[in-house]
C-alpha cells in the first residue's frame, strides 16, 4: 500500500522489449536502498524491482500495464514520481493508495497563480469512476485534494514544493496522466450497483 506522497523522481536509462513485456531501467536518489522483490510505484503504477546494478534498478511492465497507462509512453530520459510502500509504523500522510491505475486522463489546463499552480484534468466517463469536492485523487501516484469536480473532470492546486519535487514541473497541455480514484469512493460505487449518474453528495 502506498500513501501518494512521493519521494523522489526517477529517470529511464533503458528500455529492452521482451515479448509484450518491457523492461525499464531506472535511476534515482535512493537506488542504494532498493531491493529485489520490492514493491515501488511508478506515476502510481505498483511494479516489482527485479534487478539491481550499481545506481540503476529494472522493473517489468506487462501489456496490460502498458496499454493502460502513461507507462507506455516512457522513452530514455523520461522521469517519473517514486514512491516505495509504506512501512508498517509508518505515518499516513496522504490517503490509501494502491497503486493499480484506474484509468488515464489528460491535462487540459495549466495556470500559474503568482508561486503555485492550477492543473485541470478531464478523463473518459466510461468505466464510471468518480471524483468528490474536497476528496482525493492519485495523480501519477501523487496524492492530491480535488475541487471543481465534475462527471469528467476536476482541478487540482499543486505548491512549490509538489511542483519542483515531482513530474508536475513537466507536465504540458495534453500530456496522458495515470489517475487511481479513491477506494473508498469506489467501493461505495459499488455498493450503490456502479449507475452512471450517482452523486454520492445527495
Amino acid at each position: 500500500m502506498f500513501t501518494g506522497i512521493i519521494e523522489g523522481m526517477g529517470q529511464v536509462v533503458d528500455m529492452q522489449q521482451e515479448g509484450t513485456n518491457v523492461t525499464f531501467t531506472f535511476t534515482c536518489p535512493f537506488t542504494n536502498e532498493l531491493k529485489v522483490d520490492q514493491s515501488l510505484a511508478h506515476n502510481g503504477v505498483c511494479l516489482t524491482v527485479v534487478s539491481i546494478d550499481g545506481d540503476n534498478y529494472a522493473v517489468t511492465a506487462i501489456d496490460e500495464t502498458l496499454k493502460k497507462t502513461n507507462l507506455g509512453q516512457l522513452k530514455v530520459g523520461s522521469k517519473v514520481n517514486l514512491e516505495r510502500c509504506m512501512p508498517a509504523n509508518g505515518r499516513f500522510d496522504g490517503h490509501i493508495v494502491q497503486g493499480h491505475v484506474d484509468q488515464t486522463g489528460v491535462v487540459t489546463g495549466i495556470t500559474e497563480q503568482d508561486g503555485s499552480w492550477l492543473f485541470d484534468f478531464s478523463y473518459q466517463p466510461t468505466l464510471q469512476n468518480i471524483t468528490v469536492e474536497k476528496g482525493s485523487i492519485c495523480i501519477n501516484g501523487t496524492s492530491l485534494t480535488v475541487f471543481n469536480s465534475e462527471e469528467t473532470s476536476f482541478r487540482v492546486a499543486i505548491i512549490p514544493y509538489t511542483y519542483e519535487h515531482t513530474v508536475f514541473h513537466t507536465f504540458k497541455v495534453g500530456d496522458t496522466v495515470n489517475l487511481e480514484f479513491d477506494i473508498v469512493g469506489k467501493y461505495i460505487r459499488k455498493m450503490m450497483g456502479g449507475t452512471a449518474g450517482f452523486n454520492p453528495l445527495n
